[in-house]
């Protein structure tokens, strides 16, 4: 993940792209030795997160069909709301603001979906996750990739439908490779090292969808 401030405001948003592999896997799954990749020589020590989102959209899902998700999140390195926009390419663009004391949705990101609705939002979804975080790092101990092995609880607060699922996440970092072909020659080494270890492609592309059934 690359990440820039937004010019001229120390308290506004941060910019991101987000590059990212996910796989649904067992309870027993065993974790793979992510040191035998391509320009990782180590492998962190376990940090434990508890992580807490409201996801919010409109009635008609305004947010979702035209590809954004918006979120307050608490726990973590990146607590704050998050607005998530379409993916493009390998990527998906995630602009970050700071955390408020309660679930209001900041005006501020209200009018970054102006362009997209200006409907009333509703909460949409709450995704629960005791997440494992693992630094994945080259030589000169620079992040490479994180780690996240997550223990997910969702509710779907229009339907009342609570579900459960452990996955993987893995996300680039900034001493990942910058080149296209470097960048998914790493991605495909990630792929065969967690499939070997028995994990699975993921089912849905996202928590959220997951957690609405999608």
């Amino acid at each position: 993940m690359t990440t820039e401030q937004a010019p001229g405001a120390h308290d506004g948003p941060s910019h991101s792209v987000e590059i990212e592999l996910k796989f649904d896997v067992d309870e027993d799954t065993a974790m793979p030795d992510w040191s035998a990749l391509p320009g990782v020589a180590s492998v962190g020590e376990a940090e434990v997160r508890e992580l807490d989102a409201q996801y919010f959209d409109t009635t008609e899902y305004a947010l979702a069909h035209a590809g954004f998700a918006l979120r307050r999140r608490s726990g973590g390195p990146d607590a704050g709301w998050h607005i998530k926009g379409p993916r493009q390419g390998l990527g998906r663009s995630e602009t970050h603001w700071p955390l408020t004391d309660d679930d209001t949705v900041p005006g501020a990101l209200r009018d970054a979906i102006a362009r997209v609705t200006d409907q009333e939002l509703h909460p949409l979804a709450r995704i629960r996750n005791t997440r494992t975080a693992y630094a994945l790092r080259n030589a000169a101990g620079e992040l490479v990739a994180e780690y996240d092995d997550d223990r997910v609880r969702t509710r779907d607060e229009r339907s009342g439908i609570e579900r459960a699922w452990r996955e993987w996440e893995i996300e680039l970092g900034p001493a990942a490779p910058t080149g296209e072909a470097e960048r998914r020659d790493l991605l495909l080494a990630i792929a065969q090292a967690a499939h070997a270890a028995g994990a699975r492609n993921a089912a849905s592309a996202s928590k959220l969808g997951r957690a609405l059934g999608a």
